[in-house]
């Protein structure tokens, strides 16, 4: 007896399901053929109880969606209610022979899922079965559909296969994003028109000045998230590479650009793409082996892993009306993910967010985005959706530990990287973006104000010189609204007894700091 691609409930690895019925679609087929591969990801079900609704991890249909028990009326199946999942489609392809493609094709040669499907063999193995072309007659179809994950807005044509290649990259990097209900609330929220009342309500003197102080807040977060404490130069060098995010294309060159500038003077850090492998972890206490908790692309698929990163932030980047955060969080994270650098990958990530963000012109006004301050308040959460991605891969890479206590990944692991769900990536962003427009700039602004008025005061009631004020505002900050007695000896030590009142007064007064 032949097995059934739809797998009943009951009998589906260890997870819990939520209904009674049918895993179909694309988890059925990595079941089917035992692909190499995570868990994808909402997993569907068609209920015995005729049930429908989703949630972040399962999609629950009724009956009528059950499709006929063949892999044509799965992969139909799951184009249509699933999205392009271009991992389990070339795990899938690898798996059969070509000539049940050509079955497909030549029984339904102008079925818009079979021409997908055939696009998709040919497109993701670079191999031409032995089919005619399409009829020109037959129209032209989207192979993404735009309701379910996000595509660009015009595509390349296939005359061959009558098909409008809509992916967001090339065979080389190309990750997918749902449609979430969270990332379209994010959409509707109209953050653009947000920013452009900032300048209005403030004045652009204010904001500028407000960009200055968040972009080296930025710069030393981005080094607090790697557990570093640069000197003030280094922290200043970095600040004006962010402000100067989206003026240079984003190319190798540019990223090992940056590589320089944030390894700075460690001499015994390798620059450039890794020559060997690399991993996030620790080491064993007792055999120094390593204990990873991600393991970063193979250094053989470096060079082609960053060149389809880097054309697929071309193709979001000319895309007008694409997404810019999501468009940030693919290339982004899809950097970070692939790891190419011995040192620095985690302040460049950040950077790539500045730079889509400054690119597809969401930066308005010249207002930096402290996205690494946003990043730093949500530390945990950080972790949380960088861990989402690495750790169901590591059941899959085959590794072993080198003499130098490094990894040495044993299978072929590139479509790992090239292919995966950025979706939870994508929401985190988003949140870190509406956070900062919503409560980081306006706290900064409002500090600024406060800081106006308060020298407006003492200048009044005092005078004194702004380098005084400045230090005095940090200092009282610190303390409660208090000036310590170590800092009237030290740094203010001509006040007498009234003018310390008066500046304390004032200083409670304006930063509403109560006794």
């Amino acid at each position: 007896m032949s097995r059934s691609f739809s797998i009943d409930t009951g009998g589906f690895h260890e997870m819990s399901i939520p209904e009674e019925g049918y895993v179909v679609g694309y988890a059925a087929l990595r079941d089917y053929y035992e692909l190499p591969i995570p868990n994808q990801y909402p997993i569907t079900i068609v209920s015995k109880k005729n049930r429908k609704y989703k949630d972040e991890k399962f999609q629950v249909l009724t009956i009528r969606y059950l499709p006929e028990d063949n892999l044509y009326k799965h992969l139909t199946f799951a184009l249509k209610y699933e999205g392009v999942n271009l991992l389990v489609l070339k795990k899938i392809f690898e798996k059969i022979n070509g000539n049940v493609i050509e079955d497909i094709v030549r029984k339904e040669p102008t079925s818009q899922y079979a021409r997908k499907i055939w696009f998709l063999y040919e497109w993701l193995l670079e191999k031409k079965l032995p089919i005619e072309d399409a009829d020109i007659k037959v129209k032209y179809v989207k192979l993404v559909n735009e309701r379910i994950q996000y595509a660009l807005s015009k595509g390349e044509k296939s005359a061959r296969h009558r098909i409008e290649n809509n992916l967001l990259g090339s065979i080389e990097f190309c990750p997918h994003v749902f449609k979430s209900k969270r990332l379209l609330e994010f959409e509707n929220r109209n953050l653009d028109t947000q920013q452009e009342q900032f300048e209005n309500k403030f004045g652009k003197g204010l904001m500028q000045r407000a960009s200055s102080f968040l972009l080296l807040a930025d710069s030393k977060a981005s080094f607090t998230i790697e557990g570093e404490s640069p000197k003030s130069q280094r922290l200043i060098g970095w600040s004006r590479a962010i402000g100067q995010a989206g003026k240079n294309e984003l190319n190798i060159e540019e990223i090992k650009r940056l590589q320089k500038l944030v390894i700075e003077k460690k001499k015994h850090i390798q620059l450039g793409l890794r020559e060997e492998g690399g991993f996030i972890g620790e080491h064993d206490n007792d055999t120094f082996e390593p204990v990873p908790e991600h393991i970063s692309a193979n250094a053989e698929d470096l060079a082609s892993l960053i060149n389809g990163l880097v054309n697929s932030n071309e193709n979001l980047v000319n895309s007008k009306s694409f997404d810019s955060v999501v468009a940030a969080a693919i290339i982004s994270f899809g950097f970070v993910f692939i790891h190419p650098f011995v040192d620095g990958n985690g302040r460049i990530h950040r950077y790539i967010i500045h730079h889509l963000l400054a690119k597809k012109k969401f930066s308005h006004q010249g207002i930096i985005f402290p996205v690494s301050a946003s990043i730093l308040n949500k530390i945990n959460d950080y972790r949380k959706v960088l861990k989402s991605y690495s750790n169901p891969l590591l059941d899959f890479i085959e590794w072993e530990s080198t003499s130098k206590h490094n990894v040495k990944v044993l299978n072929d692991t590139k479509d790992l990287y090239r292919y995966f769900d950025c979706t939870q990536q994508a929401e985190f962003l988003y949140e870190c973006v509406v956070d900062t427009i919503e409560t980081i700039i306006p706290a900064e602004i409002d500090y600024l104000q406060k800081y106006d008025e308060f020298k407006t005061e003492v200048e009044n009631e005092i005078g004194l010189p702004d380098n005084q004020i400045n230090l005095l505002v940090k200092f009282m900050q610190q303390n409660n609204g208090k000036i310590s007695k170590r800092r009237l000896k030290k740094e203010f030590e001509n006040f007498d007894e009234k003018e310390v009142l008066i500046l304390e007064e004032i200083f409670r007064n304006v930063f509403s700091v109560k006794n």
